[in-house]
């Protein structure tokens, strides 16, 4: 099981390079905040997947965050071209996708095109704080193949740590749209995410 932080833990994210892609400016602007609390000082914000797609290509990013439902070049297309297009090691960057309707098959989409993890907005500084800790001791082998190019979902899984906190029921954004389908709540999106090796 994954480790799970605690109050006392001492987590340094100051020589972090975070990128942070989001149409809307202000779930930029807060993702941002976030980010300085977190104590990252190279923090660069995107507002197109395009932008985002030229700047890769000439930084070094640690992490990568960005929204599903970005205009033009959405989330799992931008996924799929940095897992598929690129080199290593830029291919293998941790990229955590934000979504504001947590349908299972938008969560499903998100984890076929190579997502490390899925959290659902509006987001909490806690629950983000956690799942970058999950990726910073994820085990999971990387997979290149013909179909697929990302993290090994070859897995299954029993969810986040107990005490975990997840999504409220009924918190959407204001800028998400008509959902076109029943929401998952970060718990349930955990579990398709977060996996435990058994045996096949």
């Amino acid at each position: 099981m994954a480790r799970v932080a605690s109050p006392t833990d001492r987590i340094n994210l100051a020589h972090s390079s975070v990128l942070l892609v989001d149409h809307n400016q202000r779930s930029l602007d807060m993702l941002s905040s976030i980010f300085q609390g977190f104590g990252v000082r190279e923090q660069t914000k995107c507002g197109s997947s395009t932008d985002a797609v030229r700047l890769v290509q000439t930084r070094s990013i640690d992490l990568i965050l960005i929204d599903s439902a970005m205009p033009e070049m959405d989330g799992c297309d931008f996924t799929r071209w940095l897992r598929r297009e690129t080199d290593a090691p830029l291919r293998h960057t941790p990229l955590i996708m934000l979504t504001g309707h947590a349908a299972s098959s938008q969560v499903l989409k998100s984890r076929d095109c190579g997502a490390s993890f899925v959290v659902t907005k509006p987001l909490t500084p806690s629950v983000l704080l956690q799942r970058i800790l999950w990726l910073g001791v994820d085990e999971r082998s990387f997979i290149e193949c013909e179909s697929y190019c990302g993290p090994d979902r070859r897995v299954r899984n029993f969810g986040p740590p107990v005490g975990i906190p997840g999504r409220r029921s009924g918190d959407l954004s204001e800028h998400v749209g008509e959902a076109t389908g029943a929401n998952m709540d970060q718990a349930d999106i955990d579990m398709m995410m977060k996996p435990m090796r058994v045996a096949l």
